[in-house]
């Protein structure tokens, strides 16, 4: 029996607190994810449909859900679950992730997944910014200063350096004050505009990426975008429902997930239909635009094969920083 067969099976835990302070620089992030989304449109990963399922007692707002997937540079085997009760604050998310090594067969690490979801969120959309918006993309609004959008005009200019304007809408002065420090840790020469009237600020931005919950803002239509503009909803219910009839061209990082949490996008009775999914634009089998003048709609639903890397990415340096504890479960 060799030495590997012989150890006891453990799982190193990482909690958030662990997790909170490891660097992860966005453009390091970011190639990760682009790197996912290849490696999966090459048929080296494996990414079912994630599982959704809403809670009974509609007044509670609860939902969750899970994903499983391989990623086939890492070689690595992910579990993701979530549960959140409630889109008004973040109090009651909770959301893990278990991974394991397909090389050794061996349990690797269960750990919060919360700023794994805060940094592959944003480095999706920075990707999709990336290949879809138009050339010489000048200007960005984020919606939204949740979890999911904190770290997105920061990840929006190291893919796009071009970009001259960066505007942000949001309602809860803690996350505004976040979104902003965070940005300025990245680029302390560059400034927010903070708006105030959205229709206006979305027809006027190039690039409109839209992370609210229960939007305290008119909700956003493709058809304000101006001509050539990019609509970006993070699964985001702050843009109207039937989105997808106005765009020139429609993508989704998956189509079967856009099926399960984007259903509304298409309208009463029809079914949610897109132009192409990222990992194929990602690997250059379909275009991220078919013009310049394009007005074009992307579904962004978050895939366990980019949460594998950046998770494997924060637990390795956290391992290496001495956090978190290494239980026998199996023991």
């Amino acid at each position: 029996m060799t030495k590997s067969y012989m150890r006891t099976p453990a799982v190193h835990i990482l909690s958030r607190s662990d997790l909170v302070d490891i660097e992860l620089p966005p453009a390091d992030v970011i190639r990760l994810v682009e790197d996912a989304y290849l490696f999966y449109a090459n048929g080296e990963s494996r990414c079912p449909t994630k599982l959704m399922m809403e809670l009974p007692d509609a007044q509670r707002d609860a939902v969750s859900y899970s994903m499983l997937g391989y990623d086939g540079a890492l070689q690595q085997l992910g579990f993701k679950t979530s549960y959140r009760q409630g889109t008004d604050s973040a109090e009651k998310y909770y959301t893990t992730i278990s991974l394991y090594d397909d090389t050794t067969g061996l349990p690797f690490v269960f750990m919060d997944c919360h700023r794994v979801g805060g940094s592959r969120t944003p480095a999706t959309t920075a990707i999709i910014a990336k290949h879809c918006a138009k050339e010489n993309v000048q200007s960005a609004l984020m919606i939204g200063t949740g979890a999911q959008g904190i770290n997105t005009l920061p990840y929006l200019l190291t893919a796009l350096p071009s970009l001259k304007t960066l505007r942000l809408f949001g309602t809860h002065p803690d996350g505004i004050a976040a979104s902003l420090s965070t940005f300025a840790r990245y680029f302390p020469d560059r400034e927010i505009e903070l708006v105030k009237d959205v229709p206006a600020a979305v027809a006027q931005s190039d690039i409109v990426v839209v992370a609210s919950g229960r939007a305290a803002h008119p909700k956003i239509q493709t058809k304000w975008l101006p001509p050539g503009g990019l609509l970006i909803s993070v699964a985001s219910k702050g843009v109207e429902a039937g989105a997808l009839l106005d765009a020139d061209y429609a993508i989704a990082t998956n189509e079967g997930q856009m099926g399960v949490t984007g259903k509304r996008l298409a309208g009463s009775g029809d079914e949610a239909r897109i132009d192409a999914e990222l990992p194929d634009i990602v690997a250059g089998r379909k275009p991220g635009r078919r013009s310049q003048e394009d007005r074009v709609f992307a579904f962004s639903s978050g895939m366990i094969i980019t949460d594998i890397p950046v998770a494997h990415a924060l637990a390795t340096r956290g391992i290496a920083a001495g956090r978190g504890k290494r239980i026998e479960l199996w023991n």
